[in-house]
């Protein structure tokens, strides 16, 4: 199928706390191969304000219908700037899916600790600690990959995770949902009660937190998917 029969064309990537947008590169390679138009937003990661504003002018440059795409904390940034007129679908990659009012940090409530997943904090801006990166974020990479991502690490305010959401565009807009099964920062318990109540059509696969990175094939199926039936097209 030609680009040109396709309902939407247009895909935004939006990434999550502790990395930046180059960790998109094997799904937006994917995509772009299959006649997409990719672009990949870089969050500063110093509030959800500046986060949604730098996904909205990425959103306001698209010629049309738009696939939004966010990995973790990039699930909350989707969550709030995917309002916007040109967004049709969301596809949530292991990521937060919030209600109007709730903050990030409330999506943990209730559900099982994840003591691989730590996070120092200095002066207010939260990085993964050294010694349990590999496990708790990117247990599915090479060493040498894993070494990279954390001594890459964007340091995330962490006053974002407290911020509430004061929109949620999962009500309005068809939503998708790729859970890792292996997943080490989220509970899975916590990703499925998130994917049902945002209604989403979930998909798992066996991989890290890092699937955003490391199963580039399985989540870029599911955008296509999403691009294909979010206006009612059909697959």
């Amino acid at each position: 199928m030609s680009t040109a029969d396709r309902e939407i064309q247009n895909v935004v990537l939006v990434h999550g706390a502790f990395a930046d947008g180059s960790g998109w590169r094997g799904v937006y390679e994917n995509l772009t191969s299959r006649g997409y138009r990719v672009t990949v937003v870089q969050n500063p990661l110093t509030s959800l304000a500046d986060d949604v504003a730098a996904t909205r002018r990425v959103l306001d440059r698209q010629d049309g219908p738009t696939v939004l795409v966010g990995h973790s904390w990039g699930g909350t940034v989707i969550t709030e700037a995917g309002v916007h007129p040109k967004v049709a679908g969301l596809v949530y990659v292991s990521a937060l899916v919030p209600d109007v009012g709730e903050t990030s940090a409330q999506q943990y409530e209730g559900f099982a600790p994840t003591p691989e997943f730590v996070i120092d904090v200095v002066e207010g801006y939260g990085h993964l600690a050294p010694d349990t990166f590999k496990a708790g974020f990117a247990a599915d990479t090479s060493d040498a990959d894993a070494a990279f991502l954390r001594d890459s690490q964007v340091p995330v305010n962490m006053a974002v995770f407290a911020t509430p959401v004061q929109h949620a565009a999962w009500r309005d807009k068809p939503s998708w949902a790729v859970i890792a099964t292996e997943d080490r920062a989220f509970d899975q318990a916590m990703l499925h009660h998130m994917a049902k109540r945002s209604n989403a059509t979930v998909t798992t696969v066996p991989a890290s937190h890092a699937l955003f990175m490391t199963q580039p094939g399985v989540v870029s199926d599911v955008i296509v998917t999403a691009a294909r039936s979010a206006l009612g097209g059909g697959v």
